[in-house]
């Protein structure tokens, strides 16, 4: 996430003011001298009970992801007409020469790609990038989201007064049309780097525009209040130049229009010291919400061990006593640093945020290619990478990674936040998809029927086949630990636990999440029993077979017991 908008009226070479604006948060925490010793000696605090100031809503108690939402081309229409965030010089398509990025994206699932100045794919095809400002590659983002336990959506809205204004301005409609699509929820996360006269024209932008927003089904609430987040106040640079004065009357202006606001905050918030500047605790607390920024602080499984015993644990103690919820920061990891090691680190973060009693988790972020931070779909392998291009896959540790591998991993960590699974420090997901596959049919013992995706799979499964056709057909692929999902021959499809287990088995998503995960069970008179990974409840071929199946079984008996039959 980029510390500040570039002001300009047409974009070519950046100026130097545009060069010095162009800091990273993962690199001014670095400068700040926010790096976190290795290793957590001896045993860590253990979290305090979790009181927290809210109940469950549309981030407490959920996984939020920061969206960008800032990629553009040059023929996508955006007003910026630039390849905005993509390249250093917006007027020239991506190169080697001219690149802005640390990872490459997954481009499989976009209908549209903007041919870059880099060479072929190393496996073949043109290197292509996709525009933000196509409704479908929001539309995209949000099915992912939607497929993988991400709950609501932060859009990051920098300065809207520079010439970046107009094509922000139409992504907050677009990333709102998705999110009403796909049923997420967003906010406006104002990011204020940067931005000089922030006390009043902020206030002048939420009235005039993003407040419409809220008229939304779709835009996040809190408490029964509109969510709004403000990200750099009290940061110890001169970037983020304010007293605490004129911050408390921002965040209290916030509140006095009805809004629950979250503090996006630097990390040392609650001691005033290092990458926080002094004073600014009456600030903090003033927040409904704190999130403390932690991209350049970590990137070992250790360092987060001893940001948890130093920095969590208190900090939600803090939080709990003084009636603020806690939304702490959750990375992947650098691709090109060789920071993720296949999950590894993400999953430790996980673990000790929802052990510390968090309300709420914060992804940095959905998709931030330019911090290498993306938990979006990227290149698996070298295969997917631009030749020369010296850009990193997914397997770089020597790992195996599917592209939606850190999607998949999120909804893992969604479900362990929820108390769906329980806290664990071992990774519940692998990184890859076997490419082994049997076809299956599935007879039920409910009423000896076979189970078919019907009509096309446009209908939930059923059993209530005589026989076995195309529709009767699965491909049983194996995820590891006994784990599988399955794909309809009806449609190529895979079969969801939809809503989370609380609707019927449908085949019609296009990648395996969580929803899509099951665990096949043996029993001991020959049958098998499927365990949806959603809910942690069984598959049943419910009303004795005459319903669909849905998975709202709490123990197996005849019904959730089905014929293995390998074709």
């Amino acid at each position: 996430m980029v510390l500040g908008s570039i002001p300009t009226s047409s974009k070519t070479e950046p100026t130097d003011w545009e060069k010095r604006m162009s800091l990273t948060r993962r690199s001014f925490l670095i400068l700040a001298g926010a790096g976190t010793a290795a290793g957590a000696a001896g045993s860590v605090l253990r979290a305090l009970p979790s009181e927290a100031a809210s109940a469950p809503g549309d981030v407490v108690g959920q996984i939020t992801v920061g969206y960008q939402g800032w990629f553009a081309c040059i023929g996508d229409g955006a007003p910026i007409n630039g390849w905005w965030h993509w390249s250093q010089n917006w007027s020239q398509p991506p190169s080697p020469s001219n690149n802005a990025i640390k990872a490459w994206p997954d481009m499989a699932g976009y209908a549209t790609g903007y041919q870059t100045a880099y060479a072929n794919l190393n496996g073949g095809g043109a290197a292509t990038l996709f525009s933000s400002y196509d409704q479908q590659s929001v539309n995209t983002h949000f099915l992912w989201m939607q497929q993988n336990g991400c709950d609501t959506a932060a859009l990051q809205r920098f300065n809207p007064n520079s010439s970046e204004g107009p094509t922000r301005d139409a992504m907050a409609a677009k990333v709102r049309s998705a999110a009403e699509a796909y049923g997420r929820k967003f906010y406006i996360m104002y990011d204020v780097s940067g931005w000089t006269t922030m006390q009043t024209e902020i206030k002048t932008d939420w009235t005039s525009k993003m407040s419409a927003h809220t008229a939304s089904g779709a835009y996040a609430r809190q408490n029964g209040k509109p969510v709004v987040c403000i990200w750099g106040f009290g940061f110890n640079d001169s970037n983020h130049p304010w007293d605490a004065a004129t911050c408390l009357d921002v965040v209290n202006w916030f509140k006095g229009q009805g809004c629950y606001v979250i503090g996006g905050v630097p990390r040392e918030w609650r001691t005033g010291t290092g990458g926080s500047r002094a004073g600014y605790l009456g600030v903090y607390h003033a927040f409904n919400m704190l999130s403390p920024w932690m991209v350049g602080a970590i990137g070992t499984a250790a360092d987060s061990d001893s940001v948890y015993q130093n920095y969590n644990v208190p900090d939600q103690a803090d939080c709990n006593a003084n009636g603020i919820d806690y939304q702490p920061c959750v990375l992947p990891g650098d691709v090109s640093a060789r920071q993720r090691v296949h999950g590894d680190f993400m999953w430790r973060q996980f673990y000790n945020m929802v052990r510390a009693g968090a309300q709420g988790i914060y992804i940095s972020m959905f998709d931030e290619y330019g911090e290498g931070n993306q938990i979006a779909k990227t290149a698996a392998t070298q295969g997917g990478v631009p030749a020369g291009s010296g850009l990193l896959s997914l397997d770089e540790d020597g790992t195996a990674c599917s592209s939606d591998y850190y999607l998949r991993l999120t909804s893992d960590g969604g479900r362990m936040l929820k108390g769906q699974i329980a806290l664990t420090a071992t990774r519940p997901t692998q990184p890859t998809l076997s490419s082994t596959t049997t076809v299956i049919s599935l007879r039920s013992r409910a009423n000896n029927m076979y189970v078919t995706a019907d009509n096309a799979g446009a209908a939930p499964l059923i059993a209530n086949r005589t026989t076995i056709g195309t529709w009767e057909q699965f491909d049983q692929i194996n995820v590891g630990s006994g784990a599988i999902a399955l794909r309809a021959h009806a449609n190529t499809m895979y079969v969801t636990a939809d809503n989370g287990g609380a609707s019927p088995l449908i085949a019609n998503r296009a990648a395996v999440g969580t929803w899509e995960t099951f665990q096949l069970i043996h029993n001991s008179g020959g049958t098998v029993s499927l365990l949806a990974l959603a809910d942690n409840r069984y598959v049943t071929a419910d009303n004795a077979g005459a319903a669909p199946l849905i998975a709202n079984r709490t123990a197996i008996g005849t019904w959730e017991q089905f014929d293995l039959i390998t074709s």
